[in-house]
């Protein structure tokens, strides 16, 4: 029988992969807001990409009232903003049943903790995603490179028949979709870059390359990198020294014209994910290695909270 999927918003990253199942035949809903429903009903789901254009005209949509009562799916794809996990989990909920599995593809770990005292961990993968992309003011959503993957697996590394079931799902989708076995470690290694580069890139307010091209640029980079890993070796997941090496060789290209994405959302005034990708790691940090200083990990942090705090009180 074939997987029936809930794709839990229609953004840039869960509209982009949900829009490549369906383009793949699959089973796919996406649970959305009211006014997100109307729009795709009108105008369809649109996505420009370099790897090729595809357009749903009329996707399955859900809303979150809609779902109480309904039959659990079988795969339930969260990638909301990790500010909005909490929303996203109770509006989710009556979707996840017994033999429901829930693969996140958010960054950073906290919220599996989260997932997993909602739904029990035997029901939570983990998983992982890099795409480039954004949502337009008109609604289409936009891949800026052919980055495209899905990484997916059972947190102990097992190879059960509901992944096998997923890998099947997965079979001729236009991303590259992989399972992996050590999907917890790929997760943390991910982080460990993903927090260099939100770190670094908005406390200065720039790109890689002009930081590398500043006096003690390339400094400051490297040694919050060996912050963020120390924090994961002290955790037990620390990076392998092939993956370190092909993070560290992409953070100190000169001229790169890489940013977070963190950078981009201050700098069209948005919400930012600093606890969730920045203080969590700080926090486990403080845990399990409380005598280890992190000074650059807690200027960024400050800095993002600053930031935030300044939204906020504007917005009031």
């Amino acid at each position: 029988m074939a997987m029936r999927v809930l794709v839990v918003g229609a953004g840039a990253t869960g509209g982009y992969f949900g829009a490549r199942l369906v383009e793949a035949g699959r089973d796919v809903t996406f649970l959305v807001r009211k006014a997100r429903a109307e729009k795709l009903a009108a105008e369809g789901l649109q996505v420009r990409s370099p790897v090729g254009d595809y357009k749903i005209d009329a996707p399955q949509t859900v809303t979150a009232d809609a779902l109480a009562g309904a039959r659990p799916f079988d795969l339930v794809l969260l990638s909301c903003k990790a500010y909005d996990l909490d929303t996203a989990l109770a509006d989710v909920a009556p979707a996840v049943g017994p033999q429901t599995a829930v693969l996140p593809i958010l960054n950073g770990m906290n919220h599996l903790d989260a997932l997993d005292r909602k739904f029990g961990g035997e029901r939570v993968l983990g998983g992982s995603c890099a795409i480039v992309g954004t949502m337009t003011k008109t609604g289409e959503i936009r891949q800026m490179t052919d980055l495209h993957s899905l990484t997916y697996g059972e947190r102990d590394g097992s190879r059960s028949e509901r992944l096998q079931a997923i890998e099947a799902l997965m079979e001729g989708v236009r991303f590259q979709a992989r399972s992996s076995d050590k999907v917890v470690l790929e997760m943390w290694e991910k982080w460990v870059f993903l927090a260099t580069l939100a770190g670094s890139t908005t406390l200065m307010r720039a790109a890689i390359g002009d930081i590398l091209a500043a006096p003690g640029g390339k400094a400051l980079i490297e040694c919050l990198h060996d912050e963020c890993r120390a924090v994961a070796v002290a955790s037990g997941y620390g990076p392998r020294e092939k993956v370190f090496e092909g993070a560290r060789k992409m953070l100190t290209t000169e001229g790169a014209p890489m940013t977070a994405s963190m950078l981009r959302d201050i700098e069209g005034g948005a919400r930012v994910e600093a606890d969730h990708i920045i203080g969590d790691l700080i926090a486990r940090g403080a845990k399990v290695a409380p005598d280890s200083p992190r000074p650059l990990l807690q200027l960024a942090y400050t800095g993002l909270r600053s930031y935030q705090n300044r939204r906020e009180r504007e917005a009031a």
